[in-house]
């Protein structure tokens, strides 16, 4: 299935793979859609400039290509990119920064992505007082301590039947894990990848059944 160009240009939609946050909308016209399949880099055609522009062909700021779909009127494009740098020219990491109304219940849905970038990148960099470098110091030993320790305090919580206590500790026990997974060379999308395994499997009458994770 292709897009449908006939009444011109077609907007493209285009996310942060790994985050699934919408970085910037541009548009795509025939060739511009062409060279981003063949290039795996993202194309759009300016309509200020009537010309195609290749993202990040100055700054550096390339999208690498990891999927796209076609909407059911094959008139808008979602693509699916991993990020070289940040997505606008203002130098902001999406082009939707400009926040004009919000529930008081919202909040970011990276936000463990962003938790556990930034814990990965304590192991590199040094901040003065980081409780965080503080366990890469001391070693797996202390990590997993404090792991066993905010297990034990997520039950107490649950015993105890206190919501805001329980999501506290299940924040403390997430963070602990988080930094037990850098230390030890384990990305989320490790996780998400075996999750994902195992969702598939969900079911699966065929093979070991050993095997085969019941949720």
């Amino acid at each position: 299935m292709r897009p449908d160009f006939s009444k011109g240009l077609i907007p493209a939609i285009i996310t942060n793979y790994y985050t699934k946050d919408v970085l910037m909308l541009a548009y795509m016209n025939e060739e511009a859609y062409q060279k981003t399949l063949e290039t795996k880099q993202t194309w759009f055609y300016s309509r200020s400039r009537d010309e195609l522009w290749n993202k990040g062909a100055t700054s550096g700021n390339t999208q690498e290509v990891q999927s796209i779909d076609l909407d059911c009127d094959q008139d808008t494009l979602l693509i699916q990119v991993i990020p070289a740098g940040p997505a606008c020219h203002t130098g902001e990491v999406s082009c939707f920064y400009n926040r004009v109304a919000e529930t008081e219940t919202s909040f970011d849905a990276s936000i463990m992505e962003q938790v556990m970038d930034e814990v990965g990148q304590r192991k590199t960099e040094r901040v003065e007082n980081s409780y965080t470098n503080y366990l890469y110091d001391k070693g797996v030993d202390k990590i997993g301590k404090k792991v066993i320790e905010e297990a034990g305090e997520v039950v107490i919580a649950s015993k105890n039947n206190d919501k805001e206590e329980l999501t506290n500790e299940v924040s403390d026990l997430l963070y602990h894990t988080f930094v037990m997974m850098a230390n030890q060379g384990v990305s989320l999308n490790d996780v998400k990848q075996e999750l994902s395994n195992r969702f598939a499997k969900k079911g699966n009458s065929k093979g070991d059944r050993a095997e085969i994770k019941k949720w």
